[in-house]
């Protein structure tokens, strides 16, 4: 998986842009991953593992009404706590994972319900639903190769759209 991790990293990099990671089922691994690759502090801010509800809340600022009404794995949270994590750590661009990874369902969602989330530049926000099996470890480590997908697609689509408005305009 380093080498999904390297390549976020490089294309950040190459765009001149920094990264902060809100995690809370894979409990730092999106940011152990990151920061294996060598240089990862040229463009990883840092991380914020909001494992407890309130966490979400009280650092990231997520809406207390939302997690009171819909609970910690729901969509809006996760682009919630990529849009805070990008806020609290001064960075371009903010990632979340979110979800539940057993063995046992939480907040009525099924064990492997996931969500990840990316905010950027530019209003970027996508959030994506994942529906992971295997057991604990092997969705914890999924949703973190689907973040680094997710995000390496945002940075590659958001790149040709900004070289297109550029050239669009000469």
């Amino acid at each position: 998986m380093t080498s999904a991790a390297a390549q976020v990293l490089r294309q950040l990099q190459e765009r001149g842009e920094t990264l902060g990671v809100a995690e809370s089922l894979t409990g730092g691994l999106v940011a152990a991953e990151l920061t294996s690759v060598p240089g990862a502090s040229r463009c990883f801010r840092g991380s914020v593992t909001a494992y407890a509800t309130p966490l979400k809340r009280d650092v990231l600022g997520v809406d207390g009404a939302l997690l009171a009404e819909r609970g910690a794995v729901d969509p809006a949270v996760a682009q919630a706590m990529a849009a805070g994590v990008r806020r609290v750590l001064d960075a371009d661009w903010g990632v979340s994972t979110t979800g539940v990874a057993g063995p046992e369902p939480q907040d009525g969602k099924a064990v492997g319900t996931v969500f990840i989330a990316v905010s950027g530049p530019g209003g970027v926000q996508k959030t994506v639903e994942l529906r992971l099996n295997g057991g604990r470890a092997d969705i914890r480590k999924e949703s973190v190769r689907s973040l680094l997908e997710l995000l390496s697609g945002e940075l590659g689509e958001n790149a040709r759209a900004q070289d297109t408005e550029q050239n669009g305009e000469n």
